[in-house]
């Protein structure tokens, strides 16, 4: 990190190099659990955009201007607020879009697969809106959370959907197969390339997992989705469970450890 001019060269965590003003004060969040990160560090009014799908803080989510979707940001909205720094992630923005606004603007992009990609990620973010002593903060505390869940033992398979029609599970090199693992929860679709594998019923059936979790989000899962999974692997338990908490990497990961706790207790009773 070197400084000129009152801006900061800094690498993020894809490797680019951004230079960025030393003190953001008109940020674009384009992906939702960084956007909370942002309100926890205490940024208010110096974020001025985020995306339809930021719905965390409520009062963000009401008052600040919204720029369109995590994958189809709308440029002429984004353009009008003239941002100093746009905060991406790779999996969750499109490239062509990201391509596009750096042309234009400093974009500092995320690319976070496990926890301690995540804990990385709200530091760098620390420094970058200097924010530092808030974001350390943070680390410890959800370094401190996850130091006290407790994993099954013996462990039990899983099978974790994101998507149906098609049928779409979190893999291998995902941020949801990290909190699996932590959970004492091995993924039976933890093999192979695709990092969001797509499936047939007779897959699922042949993988054969001893549970499988349906989350609220990216598709949101209910009551009524349980049935078709009961029909594809009779007798394997089915849970609805919170999107958010395993899919979120910034500052809501300070609730993860507690609800990965209540979950795992049920679990194994």
């Amino acid at each position: 990190m070197h400084s000129a001019n009152n801006n900061l060269t800094l690498v993020d965590q894809m490797g680019r190099s951004v230079l960025a003003p030393e003190m953001p004060q008109r940020i674009i969040s384009l992906v939702p659990s960084q956007t909370e990160l942002l309100y926890d560090l205490g940024l208010g009014e110096r974020v001025v955009g985020i995306t339809k799908f930021c719905i965390h803080p409520d009062t963000w989510f009401r008052t600040k201007h919204r720029v369109g979707g995590t994958k189809k940001v709308d440029m002429v909205k984004l353009r009008a607020l003239k941002p100093d720094l746009i905060i991406g992630n790779k999996e969750e923005n499109e490239r062509q879009d990201i391509e596009a606004l750096e042309k234009e603007f400093p974009v500092w992009m995320s690319d976070v697969r496990d926890l301690s990609g995540a804990l990385d990620m709200i530091r760098r973010l620390g420094d970058l809106t200097a924010t530092q002593v808030k974001a350390e903060s943070l680390i410890t505390n959800i370094g401190k959370g996850f130091a006290e869940v407790r994993p099954l033992d013996p462990p039990l398979t899983v099978a974790y959907f994101i998507w149906r029609e098609p049928f779409m599970t979190a893999g291998q090199g995902t941020f949801i197969n990290d909190m699996l693992q932590r959970c004492g929860l091995v993924n039976v679709f933890d093999e192979g390339d695709p990092r969001y594998p797509e499936l047939t019923a007779r897959e699922v059936a042949e993988a054969d997992p001893d549970i499988i979790l349906l989350p609220s989000e990216p598709y949101p899962f209910a009551e009524k989705h349980i049935a078709a999974f009961n029909m594809i692997c009779p007798g394997t338990p089915v849970r609805l469970v919170d999107g958010e908490l395993f899919s979120w990497y910034g500052s809501r990961l300070l609730k993860a450890p507690a609800y990965f706790n209540g979950l795992l207790s049920t679990l194994s009773a």
